[in-house]
């Protein structure tokens, strides 16, 4: 059976997520103990140790704890270890890597739960100021039988109710209740955050009849919420079948069996989640532990199947394997087949999309909290995965992307706590050399950390025996580096949030040249794909078993990709991705470009982003020709509210009054903004008249010649402006550094109050003496902005000084070596 100990082992090393739970308690709070093992409350509470989970549980606590089997040993350890050591210890047992914390349950004394030692990483369903998910308790209240009809007047009738009722305000009021229900999931389904309902039992507030999960039926079948995600919790005991019913014919529903395990017997837990397995599909059944006040509810949310399915006398092991475990068990009673071990290894990795689904968050604390917010990624053991190598991805001030490799054995022992070391040359660096450029301040001199963002990492589609995860740079693990291209996002967003309580939200637009090799006079020389028109048919025919590819490949790391096309120029292409938060947008961009590129390798093609064609292209494109950009489209959000959008008739140009000073300050910054979005001498070829890539210094509404075009997309209202396109943004642009910049500019203008001058509804080519010239080289782009006070403030003086001298370099070299600039295919 050295399969099975191999397979065995492997799910007890994995690290897990616990996708629900809630803040713990102190050891002196009133909320008590035995709180740990039962729903029960009040009288109810003294019956609690003559169950019989209560005596397997205590047991359990009482040989991890290394305590005789007894309430009060236990207590009595808990009080002389101290609520820092036991919850690191539970936690440790448990391999809780990641938290979700529903942080709404108020108890008396309650601490928020942090990490010790790097052991975990805490997250939030919803919280001040970061929101991965929301949470719904109306099957405490009205029950899950929801009407999505609920009309504003009845709503706002079923509020004064609540008012008048006087305090404490208990909201019961069924019209209520379901109108913020219906938006809430509204609102989720927009930014693609899942919905946790609580389903099945609980404490004896819950009327049990209400919170069937069939009585979600209704709201399952209203098709504006047919692309919501909604987890049901707690494995809807006792609906355990219904709720894998569910799961089965609705695509958006997911189960949870948190709370069922461990609260109930062991033959109860492993009874209810085989019913949640009977039907629904393996790759939507999760886990949390709903651990409540006490760290041991987290440690007791795990549990051992094996010894239960297979002899139940058997003394249990203290392993709580993940679900998957379960799942194996529940296969093996079906197939009893050896067979079943291969396939195994590729349910890891269906279990792992179904984590990415819900966007849990597990990525590294920096100095402004929670990081971000990306789709998290499970350490589950490689051995099972097949995984070799781990790519660890950077880009660099040139906006090239590089990477240093590690077994995944070292990956997980050493470099997940530890990082990389790399020099501090590194971010000065140009797109000609490998070594720092003059005037940066930066020299081979010094070593800094690239911290891995696990929250990133994932197989990579091209290549499934390695991963890849981008990460930071810190002077040593803990301690951001200031140069940290990912950092500096983080850090202009956070003011832009403390500041104005606004979120920039942004969606890129990917344009590329695939081209073929040929050889010409005995050399091989790179030619384009084809030689068709803007969004040929015969064009994307040509490219469909491509493009296909690099779809089904971003999506498999949770990328949306909103539309694709054949482009203007030879042998170009375009993808649209999904709109999300700028610094989940930063890492899309870099990821869809390794995807594009590795898919055109893989087809014997070469992709490349640079913004104007290269040598032998002369024969096929012209100055005035169409370029390759990064366009990217911007918004912003309040509370998830898109805030840049007017929303009355008295609004300027369709735009709220924030949106407009936002936009404002962009427009009286662009010239040194275009140093990071235009970063090398060839992007101002690309940046010419007449060739949609905004070569004036104005805005326009639907201008597609202004380089700043305010939108309005198929579902906006009449009349109002959903978010605004910078054109003048290409694929040489670091997109961390790039979108930073942008933010920036957009502060000054909110502090200043700025207004727009009037749009140019013209092409600006044909009243230049109205506008002014946007930069004609990075020369003057790098002049701009060394006199931009306002960026040096906010992007910080050691960066911005490292930027410059990166820039210079490449003006001083292409400048010298005039046909340089035709190897940028290789680099870009």
């Amino acid at each position: 059976m050295d399969w099975f100990a191999e397979l065995k082992a492997g799910v007890e090393t994995a690290e897990l997520v616990d996708a629900h739970a809630h803040n713990i308690v102190a050891l002196d709070s009133a909320f008590p103990f035995v709180n740990c093992f039962s729903e029960a409350t009040g009288a109810a509470l003294s019956d609690v140790p003559h169950t019989i989970s209560f005596k397997r549980s205590l047991k359990e606590i009482a040989e991890l704890y290394g305590s005789k089997s007894s309430l009060d040993a236990v207590q009595e350890y808990r009080s002389r270890s101290g609520l820092e050591s036991v919850t690191a210890k539970c936690l440790e047992a448990a391999r809780i890597s990641a938290v979700l914390i529903d942080d709404g349950l108020e108890l008396d004394k309650s601490m928020k739960l942090s990490g010790t030692k790097d052991l975990y990483h805490l997250l939030m369903i919803t919280y001040a100021d970061k929101i991965v998910g929301f949470k719904s308790i109306a099957a405490y209240r009205s029950g899950l039988e929801i009407n999505t009809n609920v009309s504003t007047k009845d709503a706002q009738e079923g509020l004064n109710d609540v008012l008048q009722a006087g305090k404490p305000v208990r909201i019961t009021n069924k019209n209520l209740i379901d109108h913020i229900f219906v938006h809430t999931l509204e609102v989720a389904q927009s930014f693609d955050l899942p919905m946790q309902i609580h389903t099945g039992f609980g404490d004896k507030d819950l009327d049990l009849r209400l919170s069937n999960p069939l009585h979600l039926r209704n709201l399952l079948e209203d098709s504006r919420f047919s692309r919501c995600r909604i987890v049901l919790l707690h494995a809807s005991y006792p609906f355990s079948k219904e709720a894998s019913y569910l799961a089965s014919v609705y695509p958006q529903v997911y189960l949870d069996f948190g709370l069922a395990v461990p609260k109930l017997s062991f033959h109860g837990m492993l009874s209810s989640v085989k019913e949640l397995l009977e039907l629904a599909p393996i790759k939507k059944v999760m886990f949390s532990t709903d651990g409540c006040g006490f760290p041991e509810g987290f440690y007791l949310g795990w549990f051992d199947p094996y010894l239960a399915l297979y002899d139940f006398n058997v003394p249990r092991k203290h392993v709580r394997l993940y679900l998957l475990f379960c799942v194996m068990h529940a296969l093996m009673e079906i197939f009893q087949s050896l067979k079943l071990f291969k396939l195994l290894k590729t349910y890891f990795l269906k279990m792992q999309d179904n984590y990415n689904k819900i966007k849990a968050v597990s990525g590294s604390f920096g100095s402004n909290g929670i990081t971000s917010l990306s789709p998290a990624k499970l350490n589950i053991n490689a051995s099972l995965q097949g995984i070799s190598f781990v790519r660890i991805m950077w880009v660099d001030a040139s906006g090239q992307h590089r990477c240093r490799v590690v077994p995944q054995k070292r990956f997980h022992d050493v470099v997940v706590k530890n990082g990389v070391g790399l020099t501090c040359a590194s971010m000065a660096m140009s797109s000609h050399m490998d070594g720092p450029a003059d005037g940066t301040n930066l020299s081979g001199v010094g070593e800094i950390r690239l911290i891995p963002d696990l929250s990133t990492k994932s197989v990579i589609p091209w290549a499934k025996e390695q991963e890849m995860v981008l990460a930071d740079m810190h002077l040593k693990p803990g301690i951001p580096w200031e140069y940290c291209p990912r950092e500096t996002l983080r850090r202009v967003a956070k003011i832009l949030k403390d500041e104005f309580n606004l979120e920039m939200n942004a969606g890129f637009e990917n344009e590329f040249f695939l081209l073929r090799s040929v050889l010409m006079d005995g050399k091989e020389n790179w030619v384009p794909f084809d030689a068709t028109p803007y969004c040929s048919t015969s064009s994307f025919d040509a490219a469909f078993p491509i493009l296909s590819e690099v779809v089904a490949s971003l999506q498999s790391l949770n990328i949306e990709v909103e539309q694709l096309h054949a482009e203007s120029g030879h042998g170009q292409f375009e993808f649209a991705l999904g709109y999300t938060t700028c610094t989940n947008a930063a890492d899309n961009l870099v990821f869809t470009r390794e995807v594009i590129r590795a898919v055109a390798r893989k087809h014997g093609l070469m992709a490349t982003f640079v913004p104007k064609a290269s040598e032998p292209f002369e024969r096929w494109y012209a100055l005035d020709d169409i370029g390759s950009g990064s366009h990217v489209h911007i918004s912003l959000s309040e509370n998830g509210e898109n805030v840049f959008m007017g929303r009355s008739g008295a609004t300027r140009y369709g735009i709220s009054k924030i949106g407009e000073q936002f936009m404002a300050g962009v427009l009286n910054h662009l010239p040194s903004i275009l140093a990071f979005t235009a970063p090398v001498p060839n992007s101002y070829d690309r940046i010419q008249p007449n060739t949609w890539s905004g070569a004036y210094l104005c805005w326009g509404m639907e201008n597609r010649e202004a380089p700043l075009r305010t939108a309005c997309p198929p579902g906006t209202p009449d009349g109002s402006i959903s978010n605004f396109e910078i054109k003048v943004f290409d694929g040489c642009a670091n997109p961390y550094l790039g979108l930073a910049a942008i933010i920036a500019a957009g502060i000054d203008g909110l502090r200043k109050q700025s207004t727009l001058p009037e749009p140019i509804d013209d092409n600006p080519d044909n009243v230049k003496d109205k506008v002014q010239r946007l930069p004609q080289s990075l020369t003057e782009s790098v002049e701009a902005l060394e006199k931009d006070d306002v960026l040096r403030d906010l992007i910080g003086e050691k960066l911005l000084v490292a930027i410059t001298g990166v820039r210079k370099a490449e003006i001083r070299y292409y400048s010298e070596n005039k046909d340089a600039w035709k190897n940028l295919i290789y680099k870009y």
